[in-house]
């Protein structure tokens, strides 16, 4: 869980248990003549506590490894992108790939009427990463990356070619 919303699921209990500490300088003796706590403020966050542990969170992100990636390759109709520099590019690729560099990687300008499934990889992940939380964020829908990137890629024992 994030530290952000756990913070708004103990608000509602945190103001419930600072209400019920009332002020006795009036000399009330304990008594109150309206409550502090609007009414219905406790069933109105009832149903809130469980909700945010039921529902766990989708990643934009879906990672893959370099196995599931070379039957997505094998099987046909993927996309691949590498968004890593031209220097890196330089030194090999996985056959097929295209190169749009992650400085240069705009997802509005993705032609993605092709029915293509995308799938990035970098050197390691993490900028597939980034690039993939782009993609996500202007389509709606999860992407895929290779878990690991290209040295995940030549670890596995996968093939990689120089660019011509």
């Amino acid at each position: 869980m994030r530290p952000g919303r756990a913070a708004l699921l103990l608000a509602p209990a945190l103001l419930l248990a600072l209400s019920a500490c009332g002020d006795d300088a009036g000399g009330s003796k304990g008594k109150r003549d309206a409550p502090s706590v609007p009414l219905g403020f406790e069933l109105a966050f009832a149903g809130t506590a469980g909700e945010a542990e039921a529902a766990p969170e989708r990643s934009a992100l879906v990672p893959l490894t370099p196995e599931e990636l070379a039957a997505k390759i094998a099987a046909g109709n993927v996309r691949l992108i590498d968004v890593r520099t031209d220097e890196e590019v330089a030194e090999g690729v996985i056959p097929g790939a295209e190169h749009i560099a992650l400085d240069r990687f705009d997802p509005a300008k993705l032609d993605l009427s092709d029915g293509r499934e995308v799938v990035l990889y970098c050197r390691s992940g993490r900028r597939s990463g980034m690039a993939g939380e782009k993609l996500a964020a202007a389509t709606g829908k999860p992407v895929e990356h290779l878990e690991g990137g290209i040295l995940a890629w030549q670890a596995a024992g996968q093939p990689v070619e120089k660019p011509e």
